[in-house]
């Protein structure tokens, strides 16, 4: 637990400083600051499009972070622990009304919210009125022991299960539990689909390097047990900005053509992957390879059309 209230001080010290240096009106490169902080470029990546763009107009030009142009955080009256202590409270608002409450009271406390010049806007889903479970599960996860719960798949379709709980994790916005079925295999589980959470004190060892693999992961689709394969795309000038203030894990920009597309590539274990993201931006990105993506996306359109 120690170790865990050491790395989150060290998560939100490493953003202030980001974000002071920003406002200071200094560009900063992923891979410098990875060196400078010495963690991985993936986290940098992380603190920059999961964190700080959601709250701050910062965007990626020419690889190099920078804060927009005429804007400037004026925090002459706000500490350092105030803004900090701000940062959490507005990512924490789009995590349900029962669960923000319960932060904002607890922040109150020691820090008066009434003007804070934050603003959030998160497309998490409300996971409020599940704390309880949510509560038993990471209190498994940390003592990794078993739980044994009812899951709902589909169609009211449940069925008990033993699960060895990996990680709570969030993709596009919706919680799922990362863990291995009774036959070691990784699976996702929706939360809200979980219910009747016991703990069977059965204790549980791996060596499954789950931070690593969901730092790769472009989606809850990801598989496990496949191996990557690299998948090459072409976004045109309209999506084109948006890969690069908001690379996807993985992202190497291959070429940056004149008329403003780019040509990046991807590593992914699942073809669902890449094809969820396609469709949400037709037409607009393309799959150069490999051609069965391409065609098994092109089949889709046909049947939709006809």
């Amino acid at each position: 637990m120690e170790k865990n209230k050491r790395d989150y001080n060290k998560t939100l010290m490493r953003l202030y400083e980001i974000l002071q240096r920003l406002n200071d009106g200094e560009a900063l490169s992923i891979k410098s600051l990875a060196e400078e902080f010495d963690v991985s470029y993936r986290t940098i990546q992380r603190d920059m499009n999961d964190r700080l763009s959601k709250m701050y107009p910062i965007y990626q030009e020419k690889r190099l972070w920078r804060m927009q142009k005429n804007f400037k955080i004026e925090n002459q009256n706000s500490s350092e622990d105030d803004l900090i202590l701000g940062i959490i409270g507005k990512l924490t608002e789009g995590m349900g009304q029962i669960f923000s409450a319960k932060v904002k009271k607890l922040l109150s406390k020691i820090y008066n919210q009434k003007n804070n010049p934050i603003y959030a806007k998160n497309s998490m889903e409300d996971i409020s009125t599940h704390l309880d479970e949510i509560n038993k599960i990471t209190q498994s996860i940390e003592s990794k022991t078993h739980i044994t719960c009812i899951y709902t798949k589909y169609q009211d379709r449940s069925r008990k299960r033993k699960i060895k709980p990996l990680k709570i994790v969030t993709f596009e916005g919706f919680w799922y539990l990362v863990g291995l079925n009774e036959n070691n295999k990784i699976r996702k589980y929706y939360l809200k689909n979980i219910s009747n959470i016991y703990s069977t004190k059965e204790i549980f060892k791996t060596d499954i390097k789950i931070d690593k693999m969901l730092e790769n992961a472009v989606s809850i689709w990801f598989n496990s047990e496949k191996k990557a394969f690299k998948v090459r795309l072409l976004a045109d000038v309209d999506v084109a900005k948006y890969f690069k203030r908001k690379p996807l894990p993985t992202q190497k920009i291959e070429d940056e053509l004149e008329d403003g597309s780019i040509i990046f590539s991807i590593d992914v274990t699942n073809d669902k992957e890449v094809i969820s993201l396609v469709k949400y931006r037709l037409p607009h990105l393309h799959i150069l390879e490999p051609l069965w993506i391409k065609e098994s996306i092109e089949n889709d359109i046909k049947r939709f059309l006809s």
